[in-house]
């Protein structure tokens, strides 16, 4: 039931973004970003909560290193909106150095982000144990995938010269 729980209030998010994202036209560029970090962000707790079934002495554990991990994120969630915009402002005259810059600091920015999880994994497993620091990864991953996903639907593919 629990199981059924979690995918129910994932799901839920993702179906309230979708139909925003189709008022797309009537929306700036920078209103669309926002949309879509906030669609999964403002559920992300509840949905964590639901899905790693704590006891309550795990749950004193888990959200103080969460927060931190979460906090960091975002400091590279900021970023990663960043590039969109650079890329949104560069799209119509991409050049091979803009876009190679870009390519670079995309994959910087994931690389920032896979530290932060591992780092977050590391003190969730010596301070709580492995099996839970691993599901939270699976459910962080998962978010991760939905949020990745609506990011992509909405920026078109660099075309070639």
């Amino acid at each position: 039931m629990k199981k059924l729980a979690f995918w129910a209030l994932a799901l839920t998010v993702v179906l309230v973004a979708f139909p925003a994202m189709a008022q797309e036209d009537q929306m700036t560029e920078e209103e669309i970003i926002e949309l879509i970090r906030s669609n999964i962000q403002k559920d992300k707790v509840a949905i964590i909560g639901a899905a790693m079934d704590f006891s309550a002495e795990e749950a004193g554990k888990f959200w103080p290193i969460y927060k931190g991990y979460e906090t960091e994120l975002t400091k590279v969630s900021d970023q990663r909106v960043a590039l969109i915009k650079d890329f949104a402002a560069n799209f119509e005259t991409m050049t091979d150095a803009k876009a190679k810059e870009l390519g670079e600091t995309a994959m910087g920015i994931e690389k920032q982000r896979m530290a932060l999880k591992h780092d977050c994994f590391e003190k969730l497993a010596s301070g709580i144990s492995p099996v839970v620091a691993t599901r939270f990864l699976q459910v962080e991953n998962q978010l991760n995938m939905l949020l990745d996903l609506q990011l992509a639907q909405q920026l078109p593919l660099i075309e070639k010269p």
